[in-house]
């Protein structure tokens, strides 16, 4: 899939606060080795190189756009960027794993967090977030166009948002079955977005992204002109802008020694 940093990084204050908010949770105080999976265009592998300067500091992402992104943008002395499929990531003696918004893009990687649980070393911790609204209105009403009239053989299996991610339960039982202390929780941020079609502007930067690459430019255009049509009347503009509820899941663990 294509990414395009530039609009990914629109609405990079919202996209960034619950990575805040996950690592506010992480307690590590001075971490050798800190690797960021699914780093994207790196702003946010970049707080992890500045909260820890003598750490270093790694950013995987399997877009050579963002990583192309990523390089440009930073020169801290203690981060590096490197292309790579997090579903190939074999930890070594990883202090600090961080994966945000990238593990619902990986079918069945419940079995890879189990597996980077498992190997995290003694005072180790690990940190992930993911979506949690993928029965929200903006997901559902893509998945419904998706699969309707001339879009539905189009696009058929390019969408799966239905199992893309499980509930704070399932991740809870993950890192307890690893034998690690676990902190699950979930935020609904009540976003107000601004500008015409904001939420069509929102999903353009990721969920959508998937839909755009597999159509034609013109296919493009009439498939965002129906699923904006169905955004409009799903999420009104309002006199401050557009409500958009945002809901993450989020879970750490750490190994205590």
């Amino acid at each position: 899939m294509r990414w395009d940093p530039g609009l990914y990084g629109r609405h990079a204050g919202h996209r960034g606060r619950p990575f805040l908010d996950l690592l506010a949770r992480v307690g590590h105080e001075a971490p050798r080795s800190v690797v960021d999976l699914g780093c994207g265009s790196g702003e946010l592998t970049e707080v992890l190189a500045r909260r820890w300067p003598t750490a270093q500091v790694v950013g995987i992402d399997s877009s050579a756009e963002m990583v192309g992104a990523a390089r440009r943008r930073t020169a801290l002395p203690n981060l590096r960027f490197q292309l790579g499929d997090l579903r190939n990531y074999e930890p070594g003696a990883d202090d600090v794993l961080v994966t945000n918004a990238a593990l619902q893009w990986v079918p069945g990687h419940q079995g890879l967090l189990a597996r980077w649980a498992a190997a995290l070393p003694v005072g180790g911790w690990l940190a992930l977030q993911v979506p949690g609204n993928f029965s929200a209105p903006s997901h559902a009403l893509l998945r419904s166009h998706a699969g309707s009239g001339q879009w539905a053989s189009r696009l058929r299996g390019v969408l799966r948002h239905d199992d893309a991610v499980g509930e704070p339960i399932d991740y809870l039982g993950i890192l307890l079955a690893a034998g690690l202390e676990a902190d699950v929780w979930e935020t609904t941020y009540e976003q107000v977005l601004p500008g015409e079609d904001a939420v069509l502007d929102w999903v353009r930067g990721a969920a959508l992204r998937s839909v755009l690459d597999a159509l034609s430019e013109d296919e493009a255009a009439e498939f965002e002109a129906g699923y904006g049509a169905l955004l409009r009347e799903a999420y009104p503009r309002g006199e401050h802008g557009t409500v958009f509820g945002f809901r993450r899941i989020f879970a750490v663990g750490h190994r205590t020694g």
